[in-house]
């Protein structure tokens, strides 16, 4: 489960019946987990992340580390203090009213968000004028080292019954970071259901009309699993996403060529792929169809006058005939 989702009588309940879980946790737990996580090892699920576990009351809690997800944090965490601190130096070269400065200050630190509190304030008070003696800003560079490391850092909190609970104790850390993944394959298809797929909104007004809606949005779904399974197979750096924007710029396209008797020759063809398209098909073992056979069009066909006896034709106006 997510952080936020179960209440504390919802997991005492879960214990009672046997019922195991694992939940996310919010980020301040660290201050109380800290002491004793310190000494416990790291444990490599793959590489850029690891994890350690420690035992307290009868739960467990696993520290998480991603390497990618602390240069992401980090970067968002900079970007945020830099445009606030340019806010600040603008206001203390520009703004001389203190009624207008402390409210581009609140507007700036609301964008800042957490980073805010890095920045420390000395606001000039009503009886004082608008200068840098009474408005100073100070960086706390200690909080915001410590806030750097953690970065990228989640706990997550389990109770597992010991009936299903690994033995060798250097797989119990990954094997819970593994569980708790499951959640992120969960988000992803509801992701893929109400965006690649267009489950919702459903206009529909006849009930059988709205299961079959969903029946087929399942089947896609049921297609892109299956595309994903393929893709892990042979080419795990790619997402079924992707995959399907690159294969998707193959178009079918109807060339239209005259002729002299006034009908009109059509070749649907399909472009040609390019060398990524090309390796993604062979990767997943894909072949494109033979290219379709051409059409005539007899819309613009004059009709003869039909000679005494004779047989009337089997084309009608306005219809595309196979050759």
């Amino acid at each position: 489960m997510d952080r936020g989702v179960p209440k504390e009588e919802d997991l005492a309940r879960m214990r009672a019946d046997g019922v195991g879980y694992v939940v996310g946790t919010p980020k301040s737990l660290l201050d109380r987990m800290a002491p004793g996580l310190t000494d416990r090892p790291w444990e490599n699920v793959h590489e850029g992340m690891r994890v350690k576990l420690v035992e307290q009351a009868g739960e467990l809690y696993v520290l998480a580390q991603s390497q990618d997800r602390r240069k992401k944090e980090n970067a968002m965490r900079r970007r945020r203090l830099k445009t606030l601190l340019h806010g600040l130096n603008r206001l203390k070269r520009t703004c001389r009213q203190r009624d207008r400065l402390i409210g581009k200050v609140a507007v700036l630190r609301k964008e800042a968000g957490r980073a805010a509190r890095f920045v420390r304030l000395r606001l000039p008070r009503p009886d004082e004028p608008v200068n840098r003696k009474t408005f100073v800003c100070t960086f706390d560079r200690a909080a915001w080292r410590e806030a750097l490391q953690r970065d990228g850092s989640y706990i997550l909190r389990a109770w597992i019954p010991w009936g299903d609970w690994p033995k060798d104790m250097n797989r119990q850390a990954p094997t819970l970071w593994a569980w708790y993944m499951q959640l992120v394959q969960v988000e992803e298809a509801f992701r893929t259901l109400k965006s690649d797929l267009d489950l919702r909104p459903i206009f529909h007004q006849v009930e059988p009309r709205v299961e079959a809606h969903i029946l087929v949005a399942f089947l896609g779904y049921c297609l892109s699993a299956t595309l994903r399974a393929k893709l892990r197979a042979s080419a795990p750096g790619l997402t079924a996403r992707e995959t399907l924007a690159s294969l998707g710029a193959i178009q079918m396209v109807d060339v239209e060529l005259p002729t002299t008797d006034g009908r009109v020759l059509v070749l649907p063809r399909y472009t040609e792929p390019e060398a990524e398209q090309e390796m993604l098909l062979e990767k997943l073992g894909l072949s494109l169809p033979a290219q379709p056979p051409p059409r005539i069009r007899t819309g613009q066909l004059t009709e003869p006058t039909p000679r005494i006896g004779a047989e009337p034709s089997p084309e009608l106006p306005g219809t595309d005939v196979d050759l």
